[in-house]
């Protein structure tokens, strides 16, 4: 048969397709590899979703009995406000009476909703008992009390260290104590989900100069909330640790009188925030069943820096600490040189060994 190409040029053709095809078989590997560049981290997700516990819950907040300590000035009237706001039954337990008549004029005022006022003392497990058990059966508790003296370690009396220590970790166990067997009854009872919300501070992710009693005293709330999660989630309530940065309340205004200099120095450039941006960040943490509740940019990157073991219900969250850990590392080393630097001038400066 006739053909138009010559020996030559079939004979060029049978080369350059050898070497085509000899080129597409060693391609093919990294071609794969190129693939699967944008299909790994989507397998990685699906993993995290797989291995995300507690699974992510809504809690709802309409409806349903809301009980607040520290509830008659701050972080805790503001998310007293706000649950009210959203047709709460609301309670608010704190020590002084007319602070909390106060309370109850200011959110009958604004939402048009009575409250429960209770006064006990948190450090009182009996008192705490009692003013739950005549709240009656709570479907979301939140353990807002909070007290803060700051001093050097050394120079602070023990009694001050105790009484932060009273308020802030042993009158959240009372609280817990005294609402879980009916918060347990309520979750059965209804088949919705609770929640137990725990306001820390970010004094309880990392430790500051003058901040030994109160740190200690919220670090360890951290420790509660992760085995409390673990005894309670087949009764369907979920634990939020909620980490405040200084926010404007009275409870600041007074604290600020007792900074010493160099905790001045040091927390200097942290941002502060407004009682009502708290409450609203904290109020939807809940509401989502978020284990760690950031309430601004700084407290995500703290929460990424010192995620740990902690639960994690979401997979994108737990994404990003995955991967942000190690860097996170690096912005906490560059934090505490600074810290270090600051205290190692503020020590020569005032010939202090």
């Amino acid at each position: 048969m006739f053909s138009i190409f010559s020996t030559e040029t079939l004979d060029l053709f049978s080369a350059f397709s050898s070497i085509s095809s000899r080129l597409h078989s060693m391609a093919s590997p990294y071609l794969l590899l190129l693939l699967l560049i944008p299909v790994l981290p989507l397998i990685f997700l699906l993993v995290l979703a797989f291995l995300a516990r507690p699974r992510p819950a809504k809690v709802p907040v309409k409806g349903r009995h809301v009980f607040i300590t520290g509830g008659s000035s701050g972080i805790g009237l503001a998310m007293a406000l706000q649950a009210a706001s959203e047709g709460a039954r609301v309670s608010i337990l704190a020590r002084n009476q007319a602070k909390l008549e106060e309370a109850r004029d200011t959110i009958r005022l604004a939402t048009g909703k009575e409250v429960t006022i209770l006064s006990a003392d948190v450090r009182d497990a009996e008192s705490v008992a009692r003013a739950i058990e005549e709240a009656g059966p709570i479907d979301i508790l939140i353990a807002n009390q909070g007290v803060f003296i700051p001093q050097e370690l050394e120079l602070q009396d023990m009694k001050e260290i105790r009484f932060q220590v009273e308020v802030n970790l042993m009158g959240t166990f009372h609280l817990i104590k005294a609402a879980l067997p009916g918060m347990r009854q309520n979750t059965r009872k209804t088949g919705l989900p609770a929640s137990i919300a725990i306001i820390s501070s970010q004094a309880g992710q990392v430790g500051v100069y003058g901040y030994t009693a109160y740190s200690a005293s919220k670090f360890a709330l951290r420790g509660l909330a992760e085995a409390l999660q673990h005894e309670v989630i087949s009764d369907k309530i979920h634990v939020s640790l909620v980490f405040p940065p200084d926010t404007e309340t009275p409870g600041l205004a007074e604290e600020q009188k007792r900074r010493p200099e160099l905790t001045n120095l040091i927390v200097a450039s942290s941002g502060g925030m407004k009682a009502d941006a708290v409450a609203k960040k904290a109020l939807d943490g809940i509401k989502s069943g978020t284990f760690i509740v950031s309430c601004n940019f700084e407290g995500v990157m703290l929460a990424i820096a010192t995620a740990g073991l902690s639960p994690q219900s979401s997979y994108l969250t737990a994404f990003f600490e995955v991967f942000g850990a190690g860097f996170m590392r690096f912005v906490g080393l560059c934090f505490q040189w600074n810290w270090f630097t600051i205290i190692e001038k503020f020590n020569a400066k005032n010939n202090r060994s």
